[in-house]
């Protein structure tokens, strides 16, 4: 039975160490691994993934954006890190950089640069598919299929081990074959053990991981706890979040309970997503004297993914001698809002600090973009880096041109109008990688609001129309202090942007989304007709009516119905109920 079979492939004794040689484009990738009936072949990357037909084991095709930007960070943040070790990192078709002499003057440079090469050349080399006895040790906490792990150990040189773990034993069954499929059985390791535990036991210093990769279906909240303490001094955590419902405001108690902050159903839900995790990471941390440090994150299709450093100590803001906290004085704000009249909501805590760390996002971008050929989603990976590049570090969450414009009530600004504006009254100005049209400024609300009055002045809106109360005419009754001017400047198109970059990907297909959970009991119901099966249920009534005739018209005893006879619901009179008192 595949019991049976699961349970030969994880206590086999010749599987772990065993070395086996990849043959891409056949069936019997490795000639001795054997498909199972119902089995299919998933390639991704460097990767070729065995699969059930059956939704035992969950994957998501649509996540390989995810999975290539990881593979892209992992291996800068080695590259880094090995570096001050003497080990230098070849990827494939990745090029080495050639020193070009421009002047007399820069002869003595160009020898220092010469031998800084000769050393580096000389220096030990790390290639992917082989383990380094200096690299890093990488555990993926929910591995299922294992395909995220395997491309680690195919695309990512200078790893010392990679654990690929999950609490399912098909999972783990399917990752060790998987392993073994690819020729890598020697550096990816199959493990069946519940995350937590396998975190917590990871805790010693020499037993902690130098990357933990955490993606769920659905919230990392109950891995948190041991993910700040599995991982090494300044290793690297990188989280997904697919609970968007819960981060973007629709649950905000639950998401106190899990993340220990209220959401704001706001238009920038998605960076307070972010912002809201990354206070977790770090409030978590700081429980064990530690704190995190963000390289990247990003909001893209359905989920969110952070990429943290996290350090061992108190961050250098904290250590300040001159740092003193005392009890919090109340918000500087009345009741009511200024500019509109309505009431404030209250969100947070979150993240205040910048959420990139922009030194290590062009080194990422760059090795992308010089190697487009490595990645499926090279340029998707390069266009959303170049946007957050672009992004103001010290600005948090963004306004959006369709927001603004509902709440006047008038047509949209375009993006260069409102962009060229803010630049003509001396902002800084920026877009936002999680959303399409936001705008992210350092402009006081105040002066958001007084250059949408005068683009209404331009394109008014009938005020016989508005009520008293509305925020529109809050906000249209008050004059403009700001004149602002709409001159389309050159430097309002980002280079982002007139580059024409792929920055916000199509839907790829239909149903694109997130899958339904993997069964241990094999294929659920078809998803197709489990989406059909409540749609518009109120456009299309029911064939059947006969059996509506069993329960009472409501508006035919209000005496309002005017069906008749053609009505779907008893019009019989309905007799009292004998409800047994007596009166004495």
């Amino acid at each position: 039975c595949f019991q049976c079979v699961e349970l030969c492939w994880l206590e086999r004794p010749s599987f772990q160490g065993t070395k086996r040689n990849s043959v891409p484009g056949g069936m019997d990738r490795d000639g001795t691994t054997e498909l199972l009936p119902g089995e299919t072949v998933v390639k991704e990357g460097k990767a070729a993934i065995l699969f059930p037909s059956a939704n035992e084991v969950f994957y998501n095709p649509v996540q390989e954006f995810n999975r290539d930007l990881t593979c892209a960070v992992i291996t800068e943040y080695a590259r880094e890190l090995l570096s001050q070790k003497g080990v230098r990192l070849v990827v494939p078709g990745e090029k080495e950089r050639v020193v070009v002499s421009l002047s007399e003057e820069s002869q003595e440079m160009e020898e220092v640069q010469e031998g800084e090469q000769k050393q580096g050349l000389e220096a030990p080399v790390a290639v992917v598919g082989e383990p380094c006895e200096q690299g890093l040790r990488v555990l993926e906490g929910l591995a299922a299929s294992g395909l995220r792990s395997v491309r680690f150990a195919l695309e990512v040189p200078g790893l010392k081990s990679v654990t690929a773990n999950d609490c399912s034993a098909r999972a783990a069954a399917l990752i060790a074959r998987n392993a073994q499929y690819n020729g890598i059985s020697h550096l990816l390791k199959a493990s069946q053990r519940d995350a937590s535990i396998l975190m917590y036991e990871a805790r010693g210093r020499k037993d902690r991981y130098d990357v933990i990769d955490l993606d769920p279906y659905g919230s990392p909240a109950p891995f948190v706890d041991a993910a700040v303490q599995a991982v090494s001094d300044g290793g690297l955590l990188c989280v997904t979040c697919t609970d968007m419902a819960v981060m973007a405001g629709n649950c905000g108690e639950t998401c106190y309970n899990k993340y220990g902050s209220v959401s704001i159903k706001a238009k920038y839900c998605h960076e307070m997503a972010l912002r809201i995790i990354l206070h977790s990471l770090d409030q978590r941390a700081g429980v064990y004297q530690r704190y995190i440090e963000p390289l990247l994150s990003i909001s893209a299709d359905f989920y969110i993914r952070v990429f943290v450093r996290v350090r061992t100590g108190q961050a250098k803001a904290k250590h300040s001698a001159s740092m003193k906290y005392t009890a919090a004085t109340g918000p500087p704000v009345g009741p009511s809002c200024e500019h509109c009249g309505q009431r404030h909501q209250l969100g947070g805590p979150i993240w205040a600090e910048p959420i990139h760390n922009t030194e290590f996002v062009q080194k990422v971008l760059s090795a992308v973009s010089g190697n487009p050929s490595r990645f499926g989603t090279s340029r998707r990976i390069e266009g959303m880096l170049s946007m957050v590049t672009e992004e103001l570090e010290d600005v948090p969450f963004y306004y959006t041109l369709d927001g603004l414009s509902s709440t006047v009530r008038c047509n949209t600004p375009s993006l260069l109008q409102f962009r060229s504006a803010l630049l003509h009254a001396g902002y800084r100005v920026s877009l936002s990688h999680a959303c399409k049209n936001a705008v992210k400024t350092d402009a006081p609300p105040s002066a958001i609001w007084d250059i949408m009055r005068c683009w209404e002045k331009n394109h008014p809106v009938k005020r016989e129309k508005l009520s008293e109360t509305s925020p529109a005419f809050q906000i249209l009754s008050t004059e403009p202090n700001l004149q602002a001017c709409f001159t389309v400047r050159q430097d309002a198109n980002p280079q982002s942007r007139r580059r024409q970059l792929v920055r916000f990907q199509e839907n790829p297909h239909a149903n694109w989304g997130p899958k339904a959970r993997a069964r241990a009991g094999g294929a659920p119901p078809d998803l197709d007709d489990r989406r059909k099966q409540l749609q518009n249920k109120r456009k299309k009534p029911t064939a059947d009516t006969s059996n509506l005739k069993n329960f009472p018209c409501k508006k035919f005893r209000q005496g309002l119905c005017s069906q008749g006879e053609d009505c779907c619901y008893s019009h019989e009179p309905q007799q009292e109920k004998d409800t047994g008192a007596t009166m004495e």
